[in-house]
């Protein structure tokens, strides 16, 4: 089986990284190298069944640890020891007289203490939070932010919003940290995405979750009625009898997955009495409360 160094499609140099900096490098290769962008590559579709594969492996702690214990074996080994190499080849060979002396009595018993080579050092990395309204995540946007760095100045940065990103994940931009010293790269930039409270819908995972009210009549009798999706307005078949607080489950119009595909919508029925009759509905309210047998509070009975 040919081995994959899932690290590198995803485009990140070590296994040392979470699972959310996984899911950041993910969404960037993905969007990235979709077929649909790359369509004059014939190597693309290939690449991105790659890059999902290597997300489905990393994004999980037990499937990540296995693996890691390949990559290391066949990775990592090899790369801390040519950093290993790299950095022998900085230090110090010593002084002519040294030398000259190992040639002819061999190397002192006596250890000497080798200076220290300071090298590079990356910036630290920046974090930051904004809010974003619930059809924003849901289709995509660009919103402008403004930080105030380390020397007091105002910096302006684009971010873009992929569409379909979850509460609570980050956005990363890169070498917008702060800066490295000694010729290090520059920290990231990692915003963290709130999405805010929706007067319709609830966010549960990919599910959207929207209130169903209903008379008692229509709850009773069964009823076609229209359900406001994110994009659309469904005609959803009530079931006669149901209950509120009953859910009705209606498949691929719900949040987007970030797959392509989407959540599924969820109407939770609420009945509703009306607080004002007319004398007619009055009536009739009176005429059911004779001709019923039905006691809701019988159901409690042990």
């Amino acid at each position: 089986m040919v081995f994959k160094d899932y690290y590198k499609i995803l485009g990140l140099e070590d296994s040392k990284v979470t699972i959310q900096e996984i899911k950041v490098a993910f969404r960037e290769q993905a969007k990235k190298h979709h077929p649909d962008i790359n369509r004059k590559n014939p190597n693309a579709e290939e690449r991105f069944k790659d890059i999902n594969e290597a997300y489905k492996i990393l994004s999980e702690d037990k499937t990540k640890r296995k693996y890691d214990r390949i990559w290391n074996a066949k990775v990592g080994r090899k790369k801390r020891a040519a950093e290993a190499d790299k950095e022998e080849g900085k230090r110090p060979t010593g002084s002519a007289v040294n030398e000259f002396m190992n040639m002819f009595f061999g190397a002192s018993t006596r250890t000497t203490e080798k200076k220290k080579t300071v090298g590079p050092e990356k910036g630290e990395d920046i974090e930051t939070e904004i809010n974003v309204k619930l059809e924003d995540a849901y289709y995509g946007l660009e919103k402008k932010i403004s930080l105030r760095n380390i020397k007091g100045k105002m910096t302006t940065f684009t971010v873009k919003v992929p569409a379909g990103i979850r509460n609570g994940e980050k956005i990363r931009l890169v070498g917008q940290g702060k800066e490295g010293s000694r010729g290090g790269k520059n920290g990231d930039l990692f915003i963290k995405i709130n999405i805010q409270k929706h007067d319709k819908f609830k966010l549960e995972g990919c599910d959207l979750v929207t209130d169903l009210y209903l008379t008692p009549w229509e709850a009773a009798l069964g009823k076609e009625v229209n359900v406001n999706a994110m994009e659309e307005n469904i005609m959803v078949k009530i079931p006669a009898g149901i209950q509120s607080g009953e859910r009705i489950k209606i498949e691929d119009k719900g949040y987007k997955d970030g797959q392509g595909g989407r959540g599924n919508l969820i109407a939770e029925v609420k009945t509703v009495v009306p607080k004002q009759l007319t004398d007619k509905e009055l009536e009739l309210f009176k005429k059911l409360e004779e001709v019923s047998t039905f006691n809701p509070r019988d159901t409690l009975k042990v």
